[in-house]
């Protein structure tokens, strides 16, 4: 069973819905047993990382996730994949989880797209993941598929973890982590059948490693 971590906020109900989609088994909990029982963990987010953090730490949610994280596959979404860095620019500055180096940043508004106009802040729309690295939650995708991407921050971890670049007026790292545990900056579960497809594959991952 894949556990949807419960942070009170966010899309849990969409993931959830993607996993009813394809067959398989999750569930949206925050209680450590259930946590602890899991084959792998999902953080979806929606929201922003000030809030997201104060609700983690004040519930104890900060220490079950860096536990979960530490002994069984992790998949961060979108803010989920963004407070798995060490801090970020939100809120006037936020210190997050710490799981991999790094940082998350504003999009620079100075930035121009292909056509040589400013970007659009935020980030929303379908977008290519160019691989950079190899990772199961690639097989059976190739760079020609589209994510749905919602964000005004950007993930910036330590070079050796970036598996996958965006570009929207630079390329930043739409994909992250290290083997086990993973980081997506775009919403697998509104992506159509490449999300679901990346969203089996860690399911996979996940009961490969029990």
């Amino acid at each position: 069973m894949i556990a949807i971590i419960d942070y009170q906020a966010g899309n849990q109900t969409s993931v959830r819905r993607a996993f009813d989609a394809l067959g398989l088994q999750s569930e949206i909990t925050a209680e450590p047993d259930k946590l602890r029982r899991a084959d792998g963990f999902i953080f979806p987010g929606v929201g922003a990382a000030g809030q997201a953090m104060e609700l983690l730490t004040r519930t104890g949610l900060d220490e079950v996730i860096r536990e979960a994280a530490a002994s069984r596959p992790f998949l961060g979404i979108c803010l989920g994949c963004q407070i798995m860095l060490e801090t970020s620019e939100e809120d006037g500055g936020v210190r997050t989880l710490g799981l991999i180096q790094g940082r998350n940043r504003r999009f620079d508004p100075a930035l121009a797209d292909e056509s040589g106009q400013p970007i659009r802040i935020p980030h929303m729309g379908w977008n290519n993941v160019r691989q950079i690295g190899d990772s199961p939650l690639f097989e059976g995708l190739s760079e020609r598929d589209q994510f749905y991407f919602v964000h005004s921050y950007y993930p910036e971890p330590e070079i050796q973890s970036v598996l996958g670049l965006t570009a929207h007026g630079r390329d930043f790292a739409s994909v992250f982590g290290r083997q086990g545990l993973w980081a997506v900056q775009f919403h697998p579960e509104k992506s159509g059948p490449p999300g679901l497809r990346l969203l089996k594959n860690f399911n996979d991952y996940c009961l490969s490693r029990r």
